[in-house]
């Protein structure tokens, strides 16, 4: 069966990511698209760069227009950001980007994108389960005979609105006057161009590593994690750069090399940047994590005289937030932001952009700026834990967390709150937090514990794997 995760339908390829399976979900799409009466509009069609991501979006083409839908495809690879801006911009109905983001390379998948550029929700990603399961034989027309008949059309250069919106929202005079250098990673993705756009413009140095297409990834996980960006944080060093710069394989998720090699992960960089665009661009709001994202948010968010909220693992349930309170900024601590006024979901690019901006009007470098903040509200430190299982475990891990409620002993510490919202999270009365939940995209038991030190942090971890004997 194809199911829709919190970052849609993934799976691997040759296994379950064949041709017939991706028909089948474009076939799903259609039958979702005539139920609701909204084949008067274009579907966007865009692509990654991993392996069958283009010859996959052409079938999908293929598809849609075997049911009379008239499709845009893009004449290149595109970030996911880009694809949700223009169904956002254009007030389309429905998107589609062929990516499994930051999976490893043997995965591919299908990303939906609804009204207003926003990732499907669940009754839609639910709807659509049941009209794929029911699909006898996709319709399909062959890619030039669609092109022939003005069912699908290519899109030259869907990138000069997105680049627009951003570029007009950013004080460039101020990153123009820093003369940054940069040292960007892409690894191997799509987000080469815009980036590349965005900071050309703004007169910086840009030099660009792993930028060749990859099937593999250079070997690494397309994630900009503190291990995937070693080699980029020894060239930043080496080459006497301002900032690093990394993406991951479809431009959605973030993450930051400093001048001296620190890694500033994605929790540092939803903390500087919220404090940045709070007190220096005077956006005032609250803000939106979820509830695997640092409470170190919700500290600095209560001495601004304003609230962080959180909702369930899932950027959908993120920009909703943001819409309902008007927050300045939401994102994860896997590395997705956006901010208020842009797309509803995750964009490098803006958030990298920001970031160049960030350090330009203050002057200052990333650690400075995130040492000045520990300083004044202390020190959040983050372990996270991935232990993969046995089909047959996930059941009986099930029942522990989740049903029967089991909980770990945890020493010398009080818990204030546990909830069951998504996963079980264990709060304390320091702030600090545990959360386990299993993965939507994966089959992985995620653990991520917060606490004042990360051998805190590592005891919660210990406590639930002894507890379910992993």
């Amino acid at each position: 069966m194809i199911h829709f995760g919190t970052g849609g339908w993934r799976a691997m390829i040759g296994s379950d990511f064949i041709k017939s399976n991706v028909c089948l979900v474009g076939q799903g799409i259609c039958d979702l698209i005539q139920q609701e009466g909204k084949a008067d509009r274009p579907v966007i069609i865009g692509y990654d760069r991993r392996f069958l991501s283009l010859e996959s979006a052409r079938w999908l083409a293929e598809v849609l227009a075997g049911n009379g839908i008239h499709a845009i495809f893009l004449h290149r690879s595109a970030p996911t950001p880009l694809v949700m801006h223009t169904v956002k911009n254009q007030n389309l109905h429905f998107g589609i980007e062929v990516t499994a983001s930051h999976n490893p390379p043997i995965y591919n998948g299908i990303k939906l994108i609804v009204e207003e550029g926003r990732d499907a929700d669940v009754d839609t990603t639910d709807k659509l389960e049941k009209l794929i399961a029911a699909v006898d034989a996709p319709k399909s027309v062959p890619f030039e005979e669609g092109l022939e008949r003005g069912l699908i059309s290519y899109w030259e250069n869907p990138f000069n609105d997105f680049l627009d919106d951003i570029i007009g929202v950013l004080d460039m005079e101020a990153i123009r006057s820093r003369g940054l250098r940069i040292l960007f990673d892409p690894m191997h993705g799509s987000a080469t161009y815009p980036l590349m756009t965005i900071f050309y413009t703004a007169r910086c140095t840009l030099d660009i590593i792993n930028n060749n297409k990859d099937a593999y990834f250079g070997g690494m996980m397309p994630a900009p994690t503190q291990n995937t960006l070693r080699d980029l944080a020894q060239k930043v060093v080496d080459g006497g750069y301002d900032l690093g710069i990394g993406v991951d394989g479809d431009g959605d998720r973030l993450g930051i090399i400093d001048y001296n090699g620190a890694y500033i992960n994605a929790n540092q960089i939803l903390v500087l940047l919220y404090y940045y665009l709070h007190e220096y661009k005077g956006w005032k709001g609250p803000v939106v994590r979820n509830l695997a994202t640092t409470h170190m948010l919700d500290v600095v968010a209560e001495s601004l005289g304003e609230q962080c909220f959180e909702v369930p693992v899932g950027f959908k349930y993120i920009s909703s937030k943001i819409d309902e309170v008007d927050a300045v900024l939401g994102g994860e601590s896997s590395g997705g932001l956006t901010v208020r006024g842009h797309i509803h979901g995750k964009d490098s690019v803006y958030a990298a952009s920001l970031f160049a901006e960030m350090i330009s009007k203050t002057g200052k470098a990333p650690s400075v700026l995130f040492a000045e903040l520990e300083e004044k509200y202390g020190k959040f430190e983050m372990v996270e834990c991935n232990l993969s299982f046995a089909a047959e475990q996930k059941d009986e891990m099930v029942q522990k967390i989740m049903q029967d409620r089991l909980l770990p002993d945890f020493p010398g510490h009080t818990v204030t709150m546990v909830s069951y919202e998504d996963g079980c999270k264990v709060y304390f009365s320091d702030n600090s937090f545990v959360i386990c939940r299993f993965s939507g995209t994966e089959p992985l038991l995620r653990i991520f514990a917060e606490g004042k030190s990360a051998e805190q942090a590592q005891s919660y971890i210990d406590a639930w794997k002894n507890l379910l004997h992993l």
